[in-house]
């Protein structure tokens, strides 16, 4: 005997909706930076309440010295494979290799920009502008000799734990 079951599809944009998203953004590669980027970007484009907190290696995104130099590395990504051969993956030793990060990562932003998409400081600034909140954890800016004024523009201000854990507060919450 089978039963049918009926798809459960989300009601986005209701009447008088108090959905609200944080991202919690705590790594610093290139490949690591877009996944809450973009699903920010989608959130704040359903008009959900959007915040990304920026946390350890993180703060590379939002660090005015880093932003612009995101990498993406072979080590570590078994997952790696040459654009458009799946099922051939990149031998993790190659990416010990002299200059294969470099390499890696002109051919990521090079993917990613072909699908329109910034690179991580517009779309920082694209986001903000849309309403997206940005926030640094006190704890990585302290730990990194940082200041506000090392940061992106459009991060609010720097906050604790505790005032993240207020601020996120019947948020679905999604660590990256």
């Amino acid at each position: 005997m089978t039963t049918e079951t009926k798809p459960q599809v989300p009601a986005f944009m209701t009447e008088g909706s108090d959905r609200k998203i944080c991202f919690i953004c705590s790594k610093g590669n290139l490949d690591m930076a877009y996944p809450a980027l973009i699903m920010a970007n989608g959130a704040v484009g359903e008009g959900i309440e959007t915040h990304i907190f920026f946390t350890f290696w993180g703060m590379d995104m939002i660090n005015k010295k880093t932003m612009h130099h995101l990498k993406f590395t072979l080590l570590g990504n078994t997952a790696m494979h040459p654009p458009g051969r799946f099922g051939i993956s990149m031998p993790q030793g190659m990416g010990g290799l002299p200059g294969m990060t470099r390499m890696a990562t002109k051919m990521l932003k090079k993917q990613i920009a072909a699908q329109g998409v910034p690179e991580v400081p517009e779309f920082l600034d694209m986001l903000v502008e849309s309403g997206a909140k940005l926030w640094a954890c006190k704890m990585s800016v302290d730990m990194m000799g940082l200041t506000k004024e090392d940061m992106h523009d459009g991060v609010e201000e720097i906050i604790n734990v505790a005032s993240f854990l207020e601020l996120a507060e019947d948020a679905q919450v999604i660590f990256v």
